[in-house]
């Protein structure tokens, strides 16, 4: 099949910026949360609420994007979301109030929701068949290039003051205008033109982006497929008995690309590094090089995802994450707390009063197995002093833990999410679902992968503090093998395959 490479190229690289401003969207406010904190007095709930409300609006764009793509087009909606960037990163650096940030979040949040689904249904739909997995994965590349761009930022503009937490939210604005303006480049989608009846313009734009023959044959196929469908489309046609299967994959592969947490490191990734003993500086530049990791290893998917096939790289993915997840169960499993000079000194430079500060010097070389024995002594003679508030502060100069196994650890496990769940699952739901379904279809599982990743991201502090780390990642970890036996099981290759080819293969007449 003879395609116009360079074109089908460059189209699928603009559309795929909206990835580079979902990742950046989502993995800056990482960098922001000691300074938002702090700035707007939050505790744990209010914290986590902050971080995840992104998601929240992420449910909202989800639910609306594919419907909306499927009534206007998937080019206006994508148009739509970069104007959702702009105002909220403008919103954000702005904010002089908790409100305000979170609405700000909130709208980033949208367009996040309909950005992540849109642009790589856009993408499946113009690619050609043994490039498609290639091309739908610049999306995912441009959402880890966004985080790692985060990471960066953040770094960098840590330095810049007291309201250097603005100027990370605000920065947002120049990618996001940029991707505004070169959407009007961008042809509509021919699969959605012929869906309405444009068929003339369909062919138009298979014309650009394949040979003439070629062009009339795929116009030929997408009309067939079209044509098969006889019900109307109502929410239930959704859950009908032929789409059962492609449901199962679909809910299944969406719920564990974010149980496993892989959104608690991105977002948390200074916050973990930190707990695990280093210093503000160095959990910045730490969480600089997860996102170069996340960076090369999706850069290898790329690769691979055409060669070796979808399934594979889920099973292989998948089985790393688990051992990666419990390595940093063990790790933190293996700590130990220990009171001594250092806790007196940055007690007193945190607030404590004078009683908490002699009590704790009289504690001097005293260990504790766990944060919680050690924190339950604390709270028994700290009764002027919210231990809740303490907490990190008394945690990172205690723990004692091997914190190059927990770095290494959490590098394998992003390694291993970005060569199979990050790029594999927005592959797969671009593929499996037929045409005439398509937009509706990834809405919905698109709605609840971001549900899974709002309870994992909003839960994430509470369970620090209430399971703590040695339990969370283990759970996390035991979620990951589930994974890996259902890749086993379940999941079928779609590598090489038109989208109207599968459709009869996986889908029950």
């Amino acid at each position: 099949m003879k395609h116009k490479a360079g074109y089908t190229f460059r189209i699928s690289l603009i559309v795929a910026m909206g990835g580079f401003l979902l990742g950046f969207d989502s993995a800056v406010i990482s960098g922001t949360v000691p300074f938002i904190r702090e700035h707007f007095q939050m505790n744990e709930l209010q914290l986590g609420w902050a971080v995840s409300c992104l998601i929240l609006g992420a449910m909202t764009g989800n639910l609306s994007a594919g419907p909306l793509s499927s009534r206007f087009g998937r080019k206006k909606i994508l148009i739509f979301t970069a104007l959702l960037f702009v105002l909220s990163a403008l919103g954000s650096a702005l904010a002089t109030n908790y409100t305000m940030l979170i609405i700000a979040r909130i709208l980033g949040g949208i367009g996040v929701g309909a950005a992540i689904l849109i642009a790589p249904v856009y993408i499946a739909e113009i690619a050609p068949a043994e490039k498609r997995g290639q091309l739908v994965s610049l999306n995912q590349l441009n959402i880890v290039i966004g985080i790692s761009a985060a990471y960066f930022s953040n770094y960098f503009l840590l330095p810049t003051g007291e309201n250097n937490w603005r100027w990370m939210l605000g920065v947002e604005i120049i990618p996001a205008a940029l991707y505004f303006l070169f959407l009007f480049w961008v042809p509509r989608s021919p699969r959605w033109l012929c869906k309405v009846g444009k068929e003339t313009e369909a062919y138009e734009t298979l014309r650009k982006i394949c040979s003439e023959s070629v062009a009339k044959k795929t116009l030929n196929e997408i009309k067939q497929s079209l044509e098969n469908k006889t019900e109307k489309l109502k929410w239930n046609s959704l859950f009908s008995h032929k789409l059962r299967f492609v449901l199962l994959i679909g809910f299944a592969i969406a719920f564990f690309q974010q149980i496993t947490g892989i959104n608690a490191i991105f977002y948390y990734a200074p916050t973990i590094f930190e707990q695990a003993g280093g210093g503000t500086e160095s959990s910045f530049l730490q969480a600089v090089i997860v996102g170069l990791t996340n960076l090369a290893f999706t850069v290898l998917a790329i690769y691979l995802i055409d060669r070796l096939g979808r399934r594979i790289l889920l099973m292989v993915g998948t089985a790393l994450m688990a051992v990666a997840l419990v390595s940093t169960s063990l790790a933190f499993y293996q700590a130990y707390y220990e009171v001594g000079e250092d806790l007196v000194l940055e007690l007193q430079n945190a607030g404590a009063s004078q009683k908490m500060i002699e009590r704790v010097a009289e504690l001097d070389q005293r260990t504790f197995e766990t944060e919680k024995m050690m924190l339950n002594e604390f709270k028994a003679f700290a009764v002027d002093d919210d231990i809740d508030e303490l907490r990190m502060v008394i945690v990172k100069n205690t723990l004692q833990i091997n914190a190059l196994v927990v770095l290494v650890s959490i590098l394998l496990f992003v390694a291993a999410f970005a060569i199979s769940l990050g790029p594999v699952m927005w592959a797969l739901l671009s593929e499996i679902f037929p045409n005439y379904i398509r937009g509706f279809a990834i809405s919905v599982v698109g709605f609840f992968n971001s549900l899974v990743s709002f309870s994992v991201t909003l839960l994430f502090p509470w369970e620090l503090s209430v399971i703590g780390s040695a339990g969370t990642f283990l759970i996390y970890g035991i979620l990951a093998l589930l994974a890996f036996l259902f890749s086993v099981r379940f999941v079928p290759e779609t590598k090489g395959v038109s989208l109207e080819e599968l459709e009869k293969k996986l889908i029950k007449n």
